[in-house]
């Protein structure tokens, strides 16, 4: 294992980062905040609870799954289109490292500047509603395997993409209206029972579900089922980016 090579890749992700921290990083909070402010006080002041959790509080496991899903692929797509794009994909492809290093170089980065964003919108959260977190451990847990699945996600649309509008494809009008329609703002129980059944082929009202457990220890589908779905995808985007360094496939495109 080149660890060297992991670390050269994980530090110059990281550190182009830190150089946009007005859009990697206060973008994204802010958004959620004004969420917070609309949806969180203005509409949720007349709300009722949900399941004995007022609506500021319900709705803070949506929003973070929100942005950590669109953001871990924005930030892995991003990462390994660039050196297609630039041209230096070929230095990456010639130096002593396996697809496997790679990987863990520009996924790890990703997940990591995920994950920070998403505690950081947890704690901008407690600055305009209070809530606990019944199981802190599951919620760590949930977030890095979110994190890391769809930063595995977003590398393989990188490796896809031949544009930039490509990168934004799947993040604009796929992600986020899942996410929108995936409980987020609500609980899946309050539809009609054709509606539930429908929104039940939608794979994000499973991460925002199990998510949602882990704070408030109530969910609108199996934790066991969200957590194995989540591990399949996992599997079935690294058997494809297996493939794709195999073969060679957009890599040099």
């Amino acid at each position: 294992m080149n660890i060297y090579g992991i670390r050269a890749i994980y530090r110059f992700e990281m550190a182009r980062t830190f150089r946009t921290l007005a859009q990697s990083i206060a973008a994204p909070v802010l958004t959620t905040s004004l969420y917070f402010i609309v949806f969180g006080k203005a509409i949720g002041s007349r709300m009722g609870d949900i399941d004995s959790v007022s609506y500021g509080a319900f709705i803070i496991p949506g929003l973070v799954m929100l942005n950590l899903l669109n953001e871990s692929i924005s930030n892995a797509s991003f990462g390994i289109y660039m050196p297609k794009w630039a041209g230096t994909i070929y230095e990456l492809l010639s130096a002593p490292v396996s697809w496997i290093e790679v990987l863990l170089g520009y996924v790890g980065a990703a997940a990591t500047k995920s994950v920070l964003l998403g505690l950081l919108i947890l704690g901008t959260a407690r600055l305009f509603v209070p809530y606990e977190i019944a199981h802190p451990l599951w919620m760590i847990g949930f977030l890095l395997l979110t994190a890391v699945t769809f930063s595995l996600f977003g590398f393989i649309i990188g490796l896809w993409a031949d544009s930039f509008q490509k990168l934004q494809v799947v993040p604009m009008l796929v992600v986020t209206p899942l996410t929108f329609l995936g409980g987020a703002f609500y609980s899946i129980n309050m539809l009609p029972p054709l509606w539930q059944k429908v929104t039940l082929f939608n794979p994000v009202v499973y991460l925002i579900s199990c998510f949602r457990w882990s704070f408030y220890g109530m969910a609108d589908v199996d934790v066991a089922m969200s957590i194995g779905m989540t591990f399949g995808f996992l599997t079935v985007c690294l058997i494809f980016v297996w493939w794709v360094f195999k073969t060679g496939y957009k890599i040099r495109n």
